[in-house]
């Protein structure tokens, strides 16, 4: 396999064309001068790993230069195929990937090689290690002054909704959807129409392009609507039956499979019986599915008011440096602690370990939380809310909590030990005589005040404490490096993904991230006086 050698010094030519892109594409600049170094032969000898040589078919383009290409795509925001025609006819893409000397206007790549090495990139976990190598390019270029930064590491976590690519339905299209993709992969195997496979199997309804205009009820009338709900249960019913029937073994392969799946999956969490035939599921089932064509989407919430169905993207970044350490991407519905492992195992792999933690309130319940405090390292967060009891009432914060001791003070001088998590329970025959009863609890004759405990308590103490101080509260406001990070990301990105399955999503955020580090590397270069043009030969 042929390893990609580019050229280190520039011509006369390639200068004049970054003096150009130098004024509003500032990475083409910075990725022409450092491309040697980001695809350093040992870069260059991992990413060849992905292929095994079977001595058949084409010759595969030199993979650093496919990788280069991924990088320019997501920096610009582009489809496979203009990526392609841009690679062919865009000067400073030739510039970078270092085909402007050729005479021809051959592209870089095709369509289906870029198509096919992002597959291995996600197979091989490579786009992750793409990640770790923007990180460790920091340190080989004149970007930082590693001596002038704290030695303590703070990092900073957060994450963002990201609106799921694939299309999210109600119920009968649900049903629908996925009956529909049943008959078309079975007209395929078939190899005959979509209308006589529905046809055959007894589901005319399914070859209508709108399942609700083939239904023809009125919507509003729910004895109608239950009809119709139950007409297109019997006729997916009898598509199923057939499909078994006529190709049991396709039944099990994707694509059918798949849409198989999903028509089961959706019976089962938007549906339930009742005499005579069956009816929409009262409530929302426990991780329910949205879309038939992204079985990973679910239902999120950014806050009370505001949902959305898709995705949430997770980043970790050194807020010294500005650089995205990691990164990754869970369902709309998962909480973001569920993010943190993997989150601390992709900072673990390039030696990061954070000595001072910034994270919002969803993450205190993470392992990366247990793992920094066990390490004697600081929590930077605000504290949950605690609860101030009803109107007139003594509150938990007027309570003495001894952390170290174990105990809990009452107002009125009634002291208790207490364990993590536990509820503690004053001593009735202490508190029935207490004069400050009436303003501490509403608890009938013969029973005291209670009081939760939480699990965290000793780290929520320090928390509130924190946040009682200008030093702080401060302290709290340094999070938004973080937040700048995700606002940079969702201005190139837009709050739409691009690919269906957390999977490819993460692979989309990983290079996004790259291209910020690349970015985060050439702005402070320029600020420390590092050269973002070559030299001339």
């Amino acid at each position: 396999m042929e390893r990609w050698k580019p050229e280190v010094k520039c011509s006369e030519r390639e200068e004049r064309l970054l003096k150009l892109a130098g004024r509003s594409r500032k990475l083409f600049v910075f990725l022409r001068e450092h491309r040697h170094e980001l695809f350093a032969e040992a870069f260059q000898a991992e990413l060849e790993a992905m292929y095994r040589d079977s001595g058949q078919g084409d010759e595969p383009q030199p993979p650093a230069l496919m990788c280069m290409g991924v990088l320019l795509q997501a920096y610009l925001q582009v489809s496979d195929a203009e990526a392609v025609r841009l690679s062919a006819t865009d000067r400073c893409w030739r510039l970078v990937l270092g085909t402007l000397a050729q005479d021809d206007d051959k592209p870089a790549f095709s369509q289906g090689g870029l198509q096919q090495f992002r597959q291995r990139l996600i197979r091989h976990d490579m786009d992750r290690r793409l990640l770790e190598r923007t990180v460790e390019l920091a340190k080989e270029t004149r970007a930082f002054d590693w001596k002038k930064l704290p030695k303590q590491l703070r990092v900073a976590v957060d994450s963002r909704p990201l609106e799921g690519a694939g299309r999210v339905e109600d119920t009968f299209n649900l049903l629908g959807h996925a009956g529909r993709k049943i008959a078309e992969c079975m007209a395929v195997a078939l190899e005959t129409t979509v209308e006589e496979v529905c046809a055959q199997a007894g589901a005319p309804l399914l070859a209508a392009s709108s399942i609700k205009a083939a239904l023809d009820v009125d919507w509003n009338d729910s004895e109608q609507k239950a009809e119709a709900l139950n007409r297109l249960c019997k006729q997916l019913d009898r598509l199923s039956a057939w499909v078994e029937k006529r190709r049991p073994k396709e039944s099990e392969e994707a694509p059918l499979g798949r849409y198989i799946e999903a028509l089961v999956q959706v019976k089962a969490q938007d549906l339930e019986p009742v005499p005579g035939g069956v009816r929409i599921r009262q409530g929302v089932a426990e991780d329910r599915r949205v879309s038939i064509e992204d079985a990973q989407m679910r239902h999120g919430r950014k806050s009370k008011s505001k949902r959305f169905n898709g995705f949430k993207q997770h980043l970790s970044t050194h807020l010294d440096s500005e650089r995205v350490l990691a990164c990754a991407v869970t369902p709309a519905n998962r909480p973001e602690e569920e993010a943190a492992p993997q989150l601390q195992a992709d900072m673990a792999r390039i030696g990061f370990e954070p000595d001072e933690l910034l994270i919002d309130r969803a993450y205190l319940n993470s392992t990366l939380v247990e793992h920094v405090v066990g390490r004697a390292g600081a929590i930077v967060c605000k504290p949950w809310k605690g609860a101030h009891g009803k109107p007139g009432l003594f509150g938990k914060r007027d309570f003495k909590i001894n952390v170290r001791d174990g105990t809990i003070t009452c107002p009125g001088g009634q002291v208790e030990a207490f364990e993590p998590g536990q509820v503690v329970q004053f001593d009735p025959e202490v508190c029935g005589p207490c004069p400050l009863r009436a303003q501490c609890t509403h608890a009938a004759t013969g029973r005291g005040r209670t009081v939760t405990m939480g699990e965290d308590e000793a780290l929520q103490k320090k928390l509130r404490s924190l946040q009682e101080t200008r030093t702080g509260r401060a302290k709290l406001r340094e999070r938004v490096g973080v937040e700048h990070r995700l606002a940079h990301l969702s201005n190139r990105q837009g709050p739409r993904a691009r690919y269906l399955g957390t999977r490819k999503n993460t692979f989309d955020l990983r290079r996004l991230c790259a291209v910020q580090n690349l970015e985060t590397l050439a702005r402070r270069s320029a600020a420390n006086g590092g050269a973002l043009t070559c030299s001339v030969l």
